[in-house]
């Protein structure tokens, strides 16, 4: 405990206090579980919120990494490495895209998305496109371009004036997108979930109906897989469920295996708008970390891996439906698809059901303020998820 303390007192003092955390100090983790100074050991469905797919000391991806790492660390973007070109090229095959840009976080590919979708614009059209149409309740990073087209406005207090040229419509509602296209729009910007905005899932409507509206005016489809990408929903892309491809679509988080990175795919039309000079990224494409995205990627493309998330998430579906049929007065509602699950709570906060869970040594996460959220890594086994489950419905249990 005095460890504990002493690390807690020296954040306090010395880091900048931008995140509200509880009251331990996380020192390792191993398989599906995290373990604190302490010795106390958590089970883990936030996966550093989705981005440890594989979990803690997967032997493949410690590898990549230490080969790589001994080989060649860094050399910068001025010269042509092995790792990122043959990570290009997987995602390349497996996806929609033609082209890959790779930078070192979520909001650093939507970021360079943005830019690409007005370089887009600016180049196509006698006169410029410009402006985007974003979702209400969407979420889409930190950074300026990021929160200006995040349509929560929590967000943006404290740090208007923001980007320009940024309207919002109504998620799920193709009529209230058609209606603020205009001449000078370039690009309709979605998640095919909203994780942080409460795990809303799209319709195949309206992914369709984007979709076909873009291809009638000319416009950009521009999809954040960011958190929902990478094997979560039991596809290796969200998109793959609706039968619908955009032109731009951004990763993060699973494919860096807990390293950082993030990457915006592209379709050659998007990418013949922009030339050497237009973006850059000094770490995008590290070669220790597209090593180790190399690894994580084969890893999820493995024969019959999806297929096993896809049977784990139905396990952990069923239950929470099994505990919404029990405790109906409770749980309002549960959401998501494949491995990223909201339980929508009624008379409590969700914070209060963090704080409950934590106390029984499992790690969950809130969404908004009364959504509990689920994000286990891909490889959780179903008793596992069923002690989540049980735990979970002793929490209501006692009130």
């Amino acid at each position: 405990m005095r460890k504990t303390q002493s690390i807690l007192k020296q954040e306090s003092e010395y880091i900048l206090q931008t995140y509200g955390r509880p009251d331990f100090v996380l020192e390792r983790g191993n398989g599906v579980y995290l373990f604190d100074l302490d010795g106390n050991r958590y089970l883990d469905f936030v996966s550093g919120l989705a981005v440890n797919a594989f979990g803690y000391g997967d032997y493949d991806i410690l590898k990549a990494m230490e080969k790589q790492a001994a080989q060649l660390m860094h050399c910068s973007n001025l010269y042509h490495t092995v790792p990122s070109t043959r990570l290009a090229k997987l995602l390349v095959e497996n996806s929609f895209a033609d082209r890959v840009f790779f930078c070192n976080s979520g909001t650093e590919s939507w970021e360079a998305s943005l830019k690409f979708c007005r370089k887009w614009g600016s180049t196509r059209f006698s006169e410029p496109k410009y402006e985007f149409i974003s979702m209400n309740n969407s979420f889409h990073g930190r950074t300026y371009g990021s929160i200006s087209t995040t349509g929560q406005p929590k967000y943006h207090r404290g740090f208007e004036p923001l980007l320009p040229g940024v309207s919002f419509a109504d998620f799920n509602d193709l009529s209230s997108v058609e209606e603020l296209v205009t001449d000078r729009t370039c690009a309709i910007l979605v998640e095919p979930i909203q994780a942080e905005g409460g795990i809303h899932v799209a319709t195949d409507e309206f992914l369709q109906g984007l979709r076909s509206l873009c291809d009638d005016r000319e416009l950009l489809l521009v999809f954040d897989e960011i958190q929902v990408g990478m094997g979560r929903t039991g596809s290796l892309w969200a998109y793959q469920q609706y039968g619908v491809e955009p032109d731009i679509m951004t990763l993060a988080k699973a494919l860096g295996g807990g390293l950082p990175i993030g990457v915006s795919l592209l379709r050659q039309k998007v990418a013949d708008a922009v030339e050497a000079g237009d973006h850059a990224a000094t770490f995008g494409a590290n070669p220790v970390v597209t090593a180790v995205a190399l690894t994580v990627l084969k890893k999820l493309l493995a024969d019959g891996f999806l297929e096993s998330v896809t049977e784990r998430a139905a396990h952990l579906h069923a239950g929470l439906h099994k505990l919404q049929e029990r405790w109906s007065e409770e749980i309002v509602e549960i959401r998501g698809r494949g491995l990223i699950a909201g339980t929508v709570m009624k008379n409590r906060p969700a914070a209060e059901y963090i704080a409950a869970f934590r106390e029984r040594d499992i790690l969950a996460a809130p969404c908004g303020p009364d959504v509990v959220r689920f994000l286990p890594p891909l490889v959780m086994e179903k008793d596992q998820i069923d002690e989540a489950v049980d735990v979970f419905d002793e929490i209501l249990r006692q009130g």
